[in-house]
């Protein structure tokens, strides 16, 4: 199974998601900078088995971007062999850290 991983570490915007997507995965010239478009390009046109990964998203992001988890689960839904998941970025706690170097 091919994993396309999406770093979310420097996204702001969906500009910049469908940005990085085209750098990962090859798009139709017809593509669409949109929602409607990636869920027809995941149902008909990408070659399965896919899987999507979202990485280091911030909690923000995932007010920003709910359309997009939303829009990506229901393909997960609907699409046979493919399968996506998000993952929120880690921090370590500065006290944990202190506690480290004592």
């Amino acid at each position: 199974m091919k994993t396309i991983y999406i770093d979310f570490t420097a996204l702001g915007d969906y500009e910049d998601f469908y940005a990085q997507l085209k750098e990962k995965i090859k798009l139709p010239d017809h593509f669409g900078d949109n929602l409607d478009a990636l869920s027809d390009i995941i149902s008909g046109e990408l070659e399965m088995p896919l899987h999507l990964e979202f990485v280091n998203m911030s909690v923000d992001q995932l007010e920003t971007f709910e359309d997009l988890l939303t829009t990506l689960e229901d393909a997960e839904d609907q699409v046979e062999d493919f399968t996506f998941t998000y993952f929120l970025e880690q921090f370590e706690d500065d006290d944990e850290e202190e506690t480290k170097e004592e």
